[in-house]
């Protein structure tokens, strides 16, 4: 499993979880695409938008390797601001590549793209 060296570990002041310690021992879990309704706490939408500024920063437009980044939280964004790089895509694999869909991100998380 790859280390991405630099990522955030979680949101600051938070337990909101951006990256794992090690692979995870009964098997890897699944990306999945979750639906965010608009009635989330604000604290989620936070979180939301810090991670994807987090992924913005350290892979851009460049495909990256799903490595150690916490699978719940990627698969709020899967499907839609990050999509498998490769077809056939397995989202149960460490070594799965992803892109963000800039577009996309961008309309969703507007702050996450802010200099």
């Amino acid at each position: 499993m790859l280390k991405h060296r630099g990522f955030p570990g979680r949101l600051p002041g938070t337990d909101f979880q951006f990256i794992i310690r090690r692979p995870n021992p009964k098997g890897v879990t699944a990306l999945t695409r979750r639906e965010r309704r608009a009635d989330r706490r604000a604290p989620d939408k936070r979180a939301d938008t810090y991670f994807m500024k987090a992924l913005w920063d350290h892979f851009g437009d460049q495909p990256f390797e799903r490595g150690n980044l916490d699978a719940g939280r990627l698969s709020w964004l899967m499907g839609r601001e990050v999509l498998p790089a490769t077809d056939p895509f397995d989202p149960a694999d460490y070594e799965s590549l992803l892109v963000i869909n800039e577009a996309v991100a961008r309309a969703a998380f507007p702050d996450a793209f802010e200099d």
